[in-house]
């Protein structure tokens, strides 16, 4: 017995997961073409990246990345709509594999879990409000922060509270912020950096140590055999 369809029936679809698509975009795009504000600003994104790295060089189980896209939704690369933190960290993930973006949906729908935007006069406005929003609502990341690298004054940062709201954190008496989800504090440090000097964006540890750089930890290595080998009565350049 064949059934009837009238034009006023209608149908419930299951909503789908925007991430969760059944057959995702393979023809993603993973570079604009357009460069990053300045030099100073590459520096700062990879002073964050190397001094993470060199912090966490025993961990394979993180991800940092910059200056790459994050891919999150359907909508987003029909629309072309591209969005890439100048630095961002993702937890408990496998981080030796090689990838050219972090696109979500293979990621078993993980977004990042700390975010750094490297401001400028033409981005900032972008940064504070609208990547704050999508940060907030649809990554949920736990830390933002902002930073200006010609502006020592700039850096703000927001955590994630119980009801998934962006709360203003509250610098310590050096003006640095804590960030829970890496368990170091941000804060600016006054140096030269690849010939150029300028209040940086850094790490610093619990105990408020400066997380070292991969040069500046194999210089301090060579500070300490040399002056132990002065106090064994052997000149440093002989070795």
């Amino acid at each position: 017995m064949s059934t009837n369809i009238t034009q006023n029936q209608s149908f419930s679809v299951s909503p789908v997961p925007d991430w969760e698509n059944p057959l995702p975009p393979e023809d993603l795009i993973f570079d604009d073409g357009e460069p990053l504000e300045s030099n100073r600003h590459r520096i700062a994104m990879n002073v964050l990246i190397q001094s993470l790295q060199q912090a966490w060089s025993d961990r394979k189980d993180y991800f940092v990345g910059g200056n790459m896209f994050v891919y999150y939704s359907r909508t987003q690369v029909r629309n072309r709509d591209f969005r890439g933190p100048d630095f961002f960290v993702v937890l408990n993930v496998e981080g030796n594999r090689s990838r050219q973006g972090w696109v979500v949906w293979d990621e078993e729908g993980r977004y990042p879990d700390m975010i750094v935007e490297l401001m400028s006069p033409s981005t900032a406005n972008i940064d504070i409000g609208e990547k704050k929003t999508l940060y907030e609502g649809v990554f949920k990341t736990r830390d933002y922060f902002v930073f200006d690298p010609f502006d020592a004054n700039s850096l703000q940062g927001w955590r994630l509270d119980a009801n998934f709201r962006y709360q203003p954190l509250v610098a310590n008496e050096q003006g640095w912020l804590w960030c829970e989800t890496l368990g170091f504090w941000l804060g600016t440090w006054e140096g030269t950096i690849q010939r150029e000097t300028a209040f940086w964006l850094r790490f610093y540890d619990h105990n408020k140590n400066l997380v070292l750089l991969p040069e500046e930890a194999e210089r301090q290595r060579a500070e300490r055999l040399a002056s132990r080998l002065r106090e064994l009565g052997e000149d440093p350049q002989n070795i």
